[in-house]
Formats: structure tokens, C-alpha cells, sequence
């Protein structure tokens, strides 16, 4: 397990994107992306979309396994969710969110999207949110979609770079790996949160998710690569180290993989799946709590 999680992503999977809402507009019309909106409320979607996106709920994405919540499912599952929804590995693929507080259901998605073999998979810088706040084309209109022969990666060619339980108990011992936690500062500091236990895993740095992002004309929206880079590596979140992340589920430490990896070409960043509801409920794990707290 470790010796697969320490490897590179596989040949086939591509590194997903930032697109500008500037940049989308300007292909929309060619109709050679498509769309997917994965926005948790079903009733916003049919209120009001990107004109020919299809709807996708973050949580199809996971499942449960062995007792324990948010895991991932076989390839042959997402292959066929992914056909259903009328994608195909070979054609362009862009994800929004709501755009203002809920980035980490776009970057979960096609976190699973390019490991699974997609060709160019990409991010809505903004979401949902700058798209309209720009007074952007939106429709009611669903799209009729042909199921796709989508040509997506399966069974062991289907490699996310995970960590497992196990190599966060070796980082905690002096394994050299980083944990980063990438919950807000509150739960990181143990005055919040859903778990039996609260606090972090010893020895993680904590980079919340949203310190990712800057408010530019109104719009949330990610900071330029600059500006990225030097907050990480302020913390000693630099690219020479193996970087493990977790927050609650999973899905805010894909917000860290898709800067550290996506943006700025860290080559060995890997996610906790288990994350903190995992290591919290494990009694004989240690839990660290800030001093003072």
C-alpha cells in the first residue's frame, strides 16, 4: 500500500485545472466541454445552471467500507456513473461548485475524475457564484445527454494516491512524512467538531482549505500560484517533503491536493481518506490538543 501511494499518479491521468469563467465562456459555445454541476442541493440545480451541465451529487462519490464512512468505490462504479452522466475520459470536462463556501465538492470530484483516467478535467475558478455575479448565461433547460462508452481506467489501473491508517501511524512515529490537517482552525484546535474526540494528529500543520482562497470584485476565488506557494512554504509545507492531508472526510483535504499537486507541481501529496472521523474514533490513537486548550 505504501509503495503504491508513494508512487506517481498513472500515465493515463492528466492533471486537472483552473478555468477562468472569462476562459469557459469563450468555449461554451463549441460545446466541446461538458458540464457538471455538483452543487449538494438538487433544487438550486433545476432553479438555475450552467447551460448544458448535468447534476452530480459529491456524496455518489463515496460509500461506506467496513463499518467506516466516506470511502471510495471500485473504478467499475465510477465508470458507470461516469458513462450514465455522459462523460468520457477523452473529452474535456469541467466541474463547478456554488463557488462561494463549497469549493471542495468541485475539487473532490475530479480528484476522482483524473486519477480515473481523464483527459482534461477542469476546475471553475469562482463556481456557480462568479459565473452569475458576472451576469453569465444560466438555464432551467436539462441537457439530453446520450450515455457515453466513456473508455475510463479500471480495476488496479486505478491508483489514487492515498495514505492509509497505517502510514499516518509511521508519519506520528518519525516516518518523514508531513500531515497536514486541512480543517478550520477551530476543530484543528479541538474547541469544534462532529467526533467522539476532538484536537488533531500529532505533529500536523494546519492549512484550512479556505486559506486557499481571496475575495477579488466580490467574487471568492483562488489566490494566484505565487501567493499559494509562499503561504505553504511559510508553514514548511515545501515540495521536498511527502505530504499527507486529512480533514474531516476527505473531501476538504482534496482542496489541498488540487493546490499543492494541480497548481503548484508538488510531486508526492497523498489523502487520508480515513481522515480525522477515522483516527478520532480510535480510542488507542493519540489526539494532540494546542497548548492551552
Amino acid at each position: 500500500m505504501a509503495l503504491v501511494a508513494l508512487v506517481a499518479p498513472p500515465a493515463a491521468a492528466q492533471q486537472a485545472r483552473l478555468v477562468s469563467t472569462e476562459q469557459l465562456a469563450a468555449e461554451l459555445d463549441r460545446g466541446d466541454a461538458v458540464l457538471v454541476d455538483v452543487r449538494q442541493s438538487w433544487t438550486s440545480y433545476l432553479q438555475g445552471h450552467l447551460p448544458g451541465a448535468v447534476w452530480l451529487h459529491v456524496e455518489s462519490l463515496r460509500t461506506g467500507a467496513g463499518g467506516l464512512p466516506f470511502q471510495l468505490w471500485p473504478a467499475e462504479v465510477y465508470a458507470r456513473l461516469f458513462d450514465r452522466l455522459g462523460l468520457a475520459a477523452a473529452r474535456p470536462v469541467v466541474v463547478y461548485s456554488a463557488g462561494d463556501q463549497l469549493d471542495v465538492a468541485a475539487t473532490f470530484a475530479t480528484w476522482i475524475l483524473e486519477h480515473l483516467g481523464g483527459r482534461d478535467i477542469r476546475v471553475l475558478d469562482g463556481g456557480y457564484a462568479k459565473w452569475v455575479l458576472e451576469g453569465r448565461p444560466v438555464t432551467q433547460r436539462l441537457p439530453r445527454r446520450a450515455t457515453a462508452r466513456g473508455g475510463w481506467l479500471s480495476g488496479q489501473a486505478f491508483r489514487p494516491p492515498v495514505a492509509s491508517l497505517e502510514d499516518v501511524r509511521r508519519a506520528v512515529a518519525g516516518s518523514g512524512a508531513l500531515l497536514v490537517d486541512a480543517r478550520p482552525v477551530e476543530q484543528f484546535r479541538g474547541t469544534a467538531g462532529a467526533q467522539p474526540r476532538r484536537g488533531h494528529i500529532p505533529g500536523a500543520v494546519n492549512h484550512p482549505w479556505k486559506d486557499d482562497l481571496e475575495t477579488r470584485e466580490l467574487a471568492l476565488v483562488w489566490k494566484d500560484r505565487e501567493a499559494l506557494r509562499a503561504g505553504y512554504e511559510a508553514q514548511g509545507i515545501t515540495p521536498d517533503r511527502d505530504i499527507i492531508l486529512y480533514c474531516n472526510t476527505g473531501t476538504e483535504a482534496s482542496h489541498l491536493f488540487f493546490a499543492l499537486r494541480n497548481l503548484l507541481g508538488y510531486p508526492r501529496v497523498r489523502i487520508y481518506l480515513g481522515s480525522w472521523t477515522e483516527w478520532a474514533e480510535r480510542e488507542e490513537l493519540p489526539v494532540e490538543m494546542p497548548a492551552g486548550e
